[in-house]
């Protein structure tokens, strides 16, 4: 019964149980101190009264007594008139107990001091009589009756409040015994709430606390989020995260979604692009071999040359389009050699000399010493080099200035080659500074805009970076980062 029920109406049973025994223990106390005021009532109302009448008869008795026996040894009639007083004090005193007495054997105890009393009242008149008409022995024999009397009705006196002594100590046994119980009760009633709160602490523990920890702990929940301690707050504050982190990858997933059909498109259209440039290299190829072989046949006059040159430029350029998509597309394998990079940019520059003179460029070398050996494909380098010249000399119209700087640098304990690049041209706009990376971006308008991204590739298949300089000052600065070759030795 208990494991069917659910973890709402656990919880609410065991504090309906406790909320039970609280209110059955207080009722059981509340009753027991009604009990016991009732019984403290009882015998204030009726034993302490009859404790007390029965000594109030005690003393008019030997009042009673005294004062005739004063009146004896000097015969003052005063002391017959305390006497009266001390024997109407009795009656009303007598009358009293009777009306207290609520039990058989007390009613005959009275009834038996009344006649007692009434004898003694008569015979003591009688001795006074005696001695007042000088009868004095005559008294003196009836009085040693009436003394018997005396002490006969002080003796069922004493035994009176005796029984109500008794009745009182009874009465006392009787609280201490609803007193004890009433204690009795009590440590029950704690027992039972500390069994009901230790399950319940139990049931806390084993069926919250612990699940929740080991929820928040699963969570990856950090208690240093959570000063006070308290799990449940970091388990709220761990699933909000969760929830947040779970909205930021639906996010991502979406968006890498949108990358990934972006790059299915992308490669479909680079197999394309590969299919259609194959396609047109081979007859470009045969025409620029035919317009060679007119070139050194015809005789052209200085209008139809001019246009000759134009037509052969113009094919050279579609040739450079279709060897960038070519190499975009299908990338060559490297071949890997130990080589200076210091090397690579002579070559380049020896390449370019003539093509930096009809642009108008000069070009700057800053070197101390060679640069160490990395493991590079030259030709490779050699085209990323190519790459950032010729685009610094277009950007740069009517002439200018590009200077490379060589220099060795240290990064996570290991040393790397650097190549820093840089011309006085218009430089790079801050807009396109994340873009010019990125495959067919462009801000020519004859350019493919593949240049910069195969040069990035070509980098990184190397273990190297290519990043745009933000810190130079005027015009556009590259820089060329490329780990040195481990000496083995």
């Amino acid at each position: 019964m208990w494991k069917k029920l659910n973890l709402r109406a656990r919880i609410d049973l065991l504090l309906a149980a406790l909320v039970v025994v609280a209110l059955s223990g207080g009722s059981v106390m509340v009753w027991y101190t009604y009990r016991i005021q009732n019984l403290f009532a009882q015998i204030i109302d009726q034993n302490l009264a009859c404790y007390a009448s029965a000594a109030a008869l005690e003393t008019a008795l030997v009042n009673q007594k005294g004062y005739v026996t004063y009146y004896y040894l000097d015969g003052d009639p005063t002391w017959l008139e305390k006497f009266e007083e001390q024997r109407k004090l009795f009656d009303e005193e007598l009358r009293r107990a009777q009306h207290l007495a609520h039990k058989h054997d007390q009613v005959e105890r009275m009834k038996q001091i009344s006649d007692l009393y009434t004898q003694y009242i008569a015979q003591k008149t009688q001795v006074i009589e005696y001695y007042q008409t000088g009868r004095r022995a005559e008294g003196a024999e009836l009085h040693k009756t009436v003394r018997g009397l005396f002490f006969e009705i002080m003796d069922l006196c004493e035994k009176y409040k005796m029984e109500h002594f008794e009745e009182i100590q009874q009465a006392q046994a009787k609280v201490g015994g609803e007193a004890s119980r009433l204690r009795l009760a009590g440590i029950g009633s704690i027992l039972v709430h500390m069994l009901i709160v230790i399950g319940l602490g139990v049931f806390v523990v084993h069926q919250i606390l612990v699940p929740v920890a080991t929820m928040l702990k699963d969570a990856g929940g950090d208690s240093e989020l959570n000063p006070s301690g308290n799990i449940v707050t970091a388990l709220s504050q761990s699933v909000s995260t969760l929830l947040k982190n779970v909205d930021q990858a639906q996010h991502e997933l979406e968006k890498s979604r949108e990358n990934l059909l972006q790059s299915e498109k992308m490669a479909m259209v680079g197999r394309l692009a590969a299919s259609m440039a194959h396609s047109i290299r081979n007859p470009f190829t045969s025409v620029k071999m035919r317009l060679f072989s007119l070139s050194r046949s015809l005789k052209l006059d200085e209008a139809q040359q001019e246009d000759f040159q134009v037509i052969s430029q113009e094919i050279r350029h579609i040739d450079t389009i279709v060897q960038n998509f070519l190499e975009f597309s299908r990338p060559p394998k490297l071949v890997m050699q130990a080589i200076s990079p210091s090397a690579v940019v002579d070559n380049t520059l020896q390449l370019l000399s003539h093509r930096l003179d009809s642009y108008g460029v000069a070009v700057e070398v800053k070197r101390q010493q060679p640069l160490p050996e990395v493991l590079a494909d030259p030709e490779q380098l050699k085209e990323v080099l190519v790459n950032l010249i010729i685009n610094a000399c277009e950007e740069m119209k009517s002439g200018g200035a590009i200077v490379i700087t060589e220099s060795v640098r240290t990064k996570a304990g290991r040393p790397q080659a650097v190549l820093h690049v840089a011309d006085n041209g218009p430089g790079v706009p801050s807009a396109n500074a994340e873009k010019i990376f990125q495959p067919f971006f462009t801000t020519k308008d004859e350019g493919t805009g593949l240049g910069l991204s195969i040069a990035h590739r070509i980098v990184t298949e190397h273990n190297g970076n290519l990043r745009l300089d933000p810190t130079h000052a005027k015009g556009a600065a590259f820089v060329i980062c490329l780990p040195v070759k481990e000496n083995k030795a």
